[in-house]
């Protein structure tokens, strides 16, 4: 399963950035999160490890494996049969930024998953991007 969304936002790629790479503080701006712990402080870093809580499901360990800091960040979590891999990535547009979202799924389980929850999984990744731009804009407000 692979699913994408793009959101425009009136806001600078820095201001953007500076909201994205803040994890934990995550669950104040996306009802998608209910917490959010990083085991290091500062900049992300590849090789870091983020807890994640999300509603209706388990807690997931996600390990950051690729930054391009100001402009996008990928983290994988493993569990038995599947590998999910979220990017979140920001561009620079004439009028602020684009941000992309994107979920993939991998693996022998991947498919069953993909039926049992890609529902759930593409409403969060929404959810996300809509309280991402809600989050940037009303600050700028």
């Amino acid at each position: 399963m692979r699913y994408d969304t793009t959101v425009d936002i009136a806001a600078s790629p820095d201001a953007v950035w500076g909201v994205l790479e803040d994890v934990e503080a995550w669950p104040r701006w996306t009802r998608s999160m209910t917490s959010v712990r990083r085991t290091a402080a500062g900049h992300l870093l590849p090789g870091e490890h983020v807890k994640v809580r999300q509603p209706g499901l388990p807690a997931a360990d996600w390990t950051v494996t690729a930054v391009d800091p100001g402009a996008s960040f990928t983290w994988v979590s493993k569990s038995p049969g599947v590998t999910t891999s979220g990017t979140h990535v920001v561009a620079p547009t004439a009028s602020g930024s684009r941000v992309t979202l994107t979920i993939e799924q991998h693996g022998p389980l991947a498919p069953l998953v993909g039926v049992m929850l890609g529902g759930k999984t593409r409403r969060f990744v929404e959810i996300e991007a809509a309280g991402l731009r809600d989050r940037l804009e009303h600050e700028t407000a």
